[in-house]
């Protein structure tokens, strides 16, 4: 059994080669069900992406290997907030009456309460994972949090209109357990740490507003790209042409390749098509714009010399 996990362990079977069963045999883990795209087969790990991950990490994009050791930095010290101080609970049973089903949970404890309920932990384990949550200071823990998301932010691919993206730096900030009491120290037996509800609270994903940019890319291949100079044609000689009698067209001269759901497709691009016309339709009369056929004779400014002679008072 690997000296790192308290309990043994159960690997899904969604990957599997020669090297990791014997890898699995040599440590004693036991395989179980786990197939790719089927996240029931791993709910109580798939349940933790929202309740942990986005509300810590978020929903940005990182990239780069600066940003993989600030991850890792975070993460050494979340595993100790949600292991030792974030309560859960557990479902005991359910049943369902007419349309309505009832819940049951156990009473909500840590993980690592849990653990030590259960009984399935070796007693050596036990002992050193009970000497780091009474060494451990949940505030001074928080706040190290607080300060490595920060550090993990900045690393933040942001979109550019231009198509490039990129971070704003390079942030490298290390978790250090002996702020928050693992100094290799003797720890005081018998205290129970209480989590500052106000600093808590905090422990979101603080959303920044980011300017809406207009979309540039594209998520699967252009289906016209191969035809849109033939379908410009045909609205060049006539623009009245619905998307409709085009798509009809073109079913017809290319049989199988192209399908009615993609009528939206192609009503974009005639939209598209008519924008760009009418502003060119537009250039082409205001350069052809004659406002008259005699020209105007130039205005001549005259100087007039004007005296300004005294009024007598009365």
């Amino acid at each position: 059994m690997t000296p790192f996990f308290p309990f043994p362990i159960y690997y899904g079977s969604e990957f599997i080669n020669a090297e990791l069963i014997g890898y699995c045999e040599r440590e004693k883990i036991t395989f179980t069900r786990g197939r790719a795209y089927k996240k029931n087969d791993q709910c109580y790990v798939e349940q933790k992406n929202g309740a942990v991950v986005r509300q810590l990490v978020g929903y940005d994009r990182f990239e780069g290997q600066w940003a993989y050791k600030q991850l890792t930095e975070l993460y050494r010290a979340v595993r100790l907030y949600i292991n030792f101080f974030q309560p859960s609970m557990k479902l005991r049973e359910k049943h369902r009456e007419n349309s309505k089903t009832n819940r049951t949970y156990h009473p909500a404890r840590t993980p690592f309460q849990r653990l030590c309920a259960s009984g399935a932990g070796y007693p050596k384990m036990l002992e050193k994972l009970n000497a780091i949550y009474h060494a451990l200071d949940p505030v001074r823990l928080l706040k190290q949090i607080d300060t490595l998301q920060d550090a993990l932010w900045q690393h933040a691919v942001q979109p550019h209109p231009s198509g490039s993206t990129g971070s704003k730096g390079k942030y490298d900030l290390r978790f250090k357990a002996s702020i928050c009491g693992l100094s290799g120290k003797p720890a005081k037996a018998g205290i129970n740490p209480v989590i500052n509800t106000e600093v808590r609270n905090k422990r979101r994903y603080r959303r920044t507003k980011k300017t809406k940019t207009p979309r540039y890319w594209r998520t699967r291949k252009d289906p016209f790209e191969n035809v849109t100079t033939e379908i410009y044609k045909w609205l060049e000689n006539n623009p009245e042409r619905t998307a409709k009698s085009l798509l009809l067209e073109l079913q017809s001269r290319y049989p199988g390749q192209y399908k009615d759901n993609q009528l939206r497709t192609l009503q974009r691009r005639v939209q598209n098509w008519r924008a760009k016309a009418i502003i060119t339709f537009d250039d082409e009369w205001l350069q052809e714009e004659v406002m008259t056929k005699k020209e105007l004779p130039q205005l001549r400014a005259v100087m007039t010399d004007i005296t300004i002679e005294a009024i007598p008072s009365e």
